[in-house]
C-alpha cells in the first residue's frame, strides 16, 4: 500500500457544464475530476494534508461528444483518448493526435484519461500536447462569472506558462478543444522515443505537420515534448521548413537547427546529452517519412480498446453529492453490491472492502501493472486509479464474475491449460483484460493481443504463455 496522502471528503456530481462551473465559482479549491488518472496519484503522492472536494465531470451529458466540421474536429472537455484511437476520422484528418493517443499509457488508461486532463496537468511528457500544438489546436476555457458562463479561446502553444503551469484559472474548465484538420497537401506525423514499447513516459515526443506544394514545403510546424520544461514549437526549425524540398542537405540543416534551439532537460529517463543526440535523428526520420508519404504505415489495422458496447446505467440522474457516509450501489458480477466509504476510496479498495471480492489485486497502485484490472460499464480500467464514487450505479465485472454456471470462462481455462501463471499475483488482471479483448475482437491477431495486454505486460518475463492462452481461448469461443 502507498503512504496515506490527502483524502477526498466529498464528490460533487453535476449534470451540466454550467452546474460544474457554479460549483467551482463557489469554492475554487474544489478540483475537477474526469478520468482521475493524474489527480488521484497527485493526492496520494503529495503526503498528508487537508481533505479535498472533487467535482466529477463524467455525469455531464454530452461532455464526451466529438463534433466534425469541415475545418476542425471539436472535442468536448470529457473526450477520452480511447475515443480518438477508435474513431477513424482522427487518423485520417488529425493523424498526429490519433498516433499520440495510441501511445498514451495502456488501453485501460486510455479508457479513462481525457485529452483535456492531459493538457491541464501540463507535464512536458504528456504526449498529446505536441500533437495538438503542431496541429494548431485551440482551447475554450469557461468559468461562471456570477450570472452566466463566460468563455475565452486560447491557442495551445500559448496555454502553458512554465513547468506544469498554465493560464487556466482555478475557477475555469477546458470545455472544448478545436483541432484543425489536415487538408489537401497536408501531412502529419507524431513520434515517440521511450524506454519500452508500452506504458512508457516519453524520453522525447514530437509532432510534425507540413503542407506540401509539389515536393516543396510551403508551411510547417514542429512541436517537441520531454525536451524542455514545457512542450514547445521549434521556431528556428519551423522557419527553415518553409520553401525546403527535404533533400538530405535540408534535412540535416533543419535537424541541426532544432538541436541548437533546445537545451534538453536531464532526468531519470535520459541525460541531456542523449536527448540532444536522439533529437536530430528523430527530426530527420520523421521529416523523411512525411516526404515519402509513409506517415501512417505503422498504424495498426485494428487497435484494441478493451471496450465493448457500454451498457446503460438507466435514466435516473446521478447522486448529486457523495461523501464517506453515503452508501453507493453497483451491479458487480450481476449482483447488487453496496457500501459506504466511496468518497475517499479507490474502486479497487471499495471492491476489496466488500469481503468477497479480493481477486482484484493491488500491485503498483499507480495504474502501471494492470493487476487491478476490472471492467467498468463495459470498459477495462485500472481500478486503483478510479474513484469509487464514480462507480455508483455502474456495471462492474471482476475476475470472480467471469466464471458462469457452465464452468470457467474460456480465458480462465486457457490460462490453466497453457500454464500462463508465473507467480500468479498479476494473473487476475491478465484474465480480465484478455476477456475484454475477446469480447471486443473474436479472433485477435498476435499484434492485437500484444496491444490489448500492453497494460499488463510489465517488467517480468516469459509472457509467451499469456499470448498463447488468449489465442487458445479465442479458438474455443472466448467471447461471452
Amino acid at each position: 500500500m502507498q503512504r496515506v496522502g490527502r483524502s477526498v471528503a466529498t464528490i460533487r456530481r453535476p449534470v451540466s457544464v454550467e452546474a460544474a462551473l457554479r460549483l467551482m465559482a463557489e469554492d475554487p479549491s474544489r478540483r475537477p475530476l474526469a478520468g482521475g488518472t493524474d489527480i488521484l496519484l497527485h493526492l496520494h503522492r503529495g503526503g498528508p494534508g487537508d481533505s479535498v472536494e472533487l467535482i466529477d465531470l463524467t455525469s455531464i451529458d454530452g461532455f464526451d461528444h466529438v463534433e466534425e466540421r469541415a475545418d476542425a474536429l471539436v472535442l468536448a472537455g470529457g473526450v477520452r483518448h480511447r475515443q480518438v484511437v477508435a474513431d477513424p476520422r482522427f487518423i485520417e484528418r488529425a493523424t498526429p493526435l490519433a498516433q499520440a493517443c495510441l501511445e498514451i499509457g495502456s488501453p485501460q488508461l486510455r479508457n479513462r484519461a481525457t485529452i483535456a486532463g492531459n493538457l491541464a496537468t501540463a507535464s512536458p511528457a504528456n504526449d498529446s500536447i505536441s500533437a495538438l500544438m503542431a496541429l494548431g489546436a485551440s482551447l475554450e476555457l469557461s468559468r461562471w462569472d456570477g450570472s452566466r458562463v463566460v468563455a475565452r479561446m486560447v491557442d495551445v502553444d500559448r496555454f502553458f506558462t512554465g513547468f506544469r503551469t498554465t493560464v487556466l484559472g482555478d475557477d475555469e474548465l477546458i470545455t472544448r478543444i478545436e483541432v484543425p484538420v489536415l487538408t489537401e497537401g497536408m501531412r502529419g506525423v507524431w513520434v515517440k522515443l521511450g524506454n519500452r514499447r508500452a506504458q512508457a513516459i516519453s524520453v522525447i515526443h514530437a509532432a510534425f505537420v507540413l503542407r506540401f506544394e509539389g515536393d516543396r514545403v510551403s508551411d510547417g510546424r514542429m512541436a517537441f515534448g520531454s525536451v524542455a520544461p514545457v512542450v514547445k514549437l521549434a521556431d528556428a526549425g519551423n522557419g527553415l521548413l518553409v520553401g525546403s524540398v527535404l533533400d538530405d542537405d535540408s534535412l540535416q540543416e533543419i535537424a541541426a537547427a532544432v538541436v541548437e534551439e533546445f537545451e534538453p532537460i536531464d532526468d531519470v529517463r535520459a541525460t541531456a546529452e542523449y536527448r540532444s543526440q536522439a533529437l536530430g535523428r528523430l527530426v530527420t526520420r520523421s521529416l523523411t517519412a512525411l516526404r515519402d508519404g509513409v506517415q501512417r504505415d505503422r498504424w495498426p489495422r485494428s487497435s484494441p480498446t478493451l471496450c465493448s458496447a457500454i451498457p446503460s446505467r438507466g435514466s435516473d440522474p446521478p447522486r448529486s453529492t457523495i461523501d464517506n457516509e453515503t452508501v453507493i450501489a453497483a451491479m458487480v458480477n450481476g449482483q447488487s453490491v453496496s457500501g459506504a466509504g466511496a468518497a475517499s476510496m479507490t474502486l479497487l479498495d471499495w471492491l476489496r472492502a466488500r469481503g468477497t471480492l479480493d481477486g482484484t489485486k493491488e500491485g503498483c497502485a499507480e495504474g502501471e501493472c494492470g493487476a487491478c484490472t476490472v471492467e467498468l460499464d463495459g470498459a477495462a480500467v485500472m481500478s486503483c486509479i478510479v474513484q469509487a464514487a464514480q462507480a455508483d450505479g455502474a456495471n462492474i465485472t471482476t475476475v470472480e464474475g467471469l466464471e458462469s454456471a457452465d464452468g470457467l470462462h474460456p480465458i480462465q481455462q486457457a490460462f490453466i491449460d497453457e500454464f500462463a501463471v508465473q507467480c500468479g499475483f498479476c494473473i487476475p488482471g491478465f484474465v480480465v483484460a484478455g476477456a475484454a479483448l475477446l469480447d471486443e475482437i473474436d479472433d485477435p491477431t498476435e499484434e492485437q493481443i500484444h496491444l490489448g495486454l500492453s497494460g499488463n505486460l510489465c517488467r517480468c518475463t516469459g509472457y509467451y504463455p499469456m499470448v498463447s492462452a488468449v489465442q487458445v481461448a479465442s479458438r474455443k469461443g472466448g467471447a461471452t
